[in-house]
């Protein structure tokens, strides 16, 4: 089929507004999931190719109400995407317990939950997609004051990965997206939360640290609607990457990564092929 049926997370800001408009200026379907229905409810304005839900991705019954919602008004769904997160910026031992659940529950826990409930409708399809929006901070988090940010990308692109090998012989593609910096919603002050400052050893090291994320806002240089543009055009290729590094400064990361674990490699390579059984 042509047409495909969008299920889309956090669709009411930030990227998910981009991920929205585009699918829908492709010609398909939408439906647009986020915590407050009337703010998406506005964004997709009347159409009759959208639909509107309440999902907050923490609950598995919000997951399930809107997976039967969109199979009730378009008979199935073609491509979920996983966008849905939050951004608990800080030193790990400055972030509570409480900070850091609701971290692992909004990026990784909350994409599970709406693939749990979607999984069944492809699965009897025998088709279709799971992109998960990960990050850089996904590849790699070698920088300070992410550490539990980065936990729960590194979680969602190991289960993603996992999940490749079982859903693949249902016909079922999935794919990683790893952004850079993007001009999104994330950096404002309604998205992001930061640690409560509890640890005089850190206080040198704290402001300047929270001065330049603050300051990245509005200047990040990726551009949220092409990024939305390249996955209309990864969720119709026939083959869809398995990982997708999104933006100029994104692909440095990953390349920096790669030469990383080849150095470590090649440092402790006698160490490491010395463990075998004699």
């Amino acid at each position: 089929m042509s047409k495909k049926v969008w299920l889309i997370t956090g669709a009411g800001r930030g990227m998910g507004v981009e991920f929205v408009k585009a699918a829908l200026a492709s010609g398909d379907s939408v439906v647009a999931s986020g915590r407050d229905r009337e703010r998406v409810s506005k964004i997709l304005g009347t159409s009759s190719d959208s639909l509107a839900v309440t999902l907050d991705v923490t609950s598995a019954a919000d997951a399930e109400a809107a997976v039967r919602a969109a199979v009730d008004r378009f008979g199935r769904i073609d491509v979920l995407v996983n966008n849905a997160a939050s951004f608990y910026a800080g030193y790990f031992e400055e972030l509570t317990p409480e900070q850091i659940g609701q971290q692992l529950a909004a990026s990784l826990i909350g994409p599970m939950n709406v693939a749990r409930a979607v999984l069944p409708v492809m699965r009897k399809q025998r088709s279709r997609h799971i992109i998960s929006i990960s990050s850089s901070a996904g590849i790699a988090a070698g920088f300070e004051f992410v550490s539990v940010y980065a936990a729960s990308k590194f979680g969602l692109e190991g289960w993603m990965e996992s999940l490749q090998a079982e859903v693949a012989p249902f016909g079922i593609a999935t794919t990683v997206v790893n952004p850079g910096f993007f001009r999104t919603e994330l950096l404002t002050e309604q998205s992001t939360n930061y640690a409560k400052p509890s640890i005089a050893d850190y206080d040198e090291r704290r402001g300047p640290l929270v001065d330049y994320w603050k300051a990245q806002n509005g200047q990040q240089s990726g551009d949220p609607a092409k990024l939305a543009r390249a996955l209309i055009t990864i969720a119709n290729q026939e083959q869809p990457p398995r990982r997708f590094i999104a933006g100029v400064d994104a692909i440095a990361t990953a390349e920096q990564k790669i030469a990383a674990l080849k150095a470590q490699i090649e440092t402790h390579r006698e160490l490491s092929t010395s463990l075998a059984f004699d």
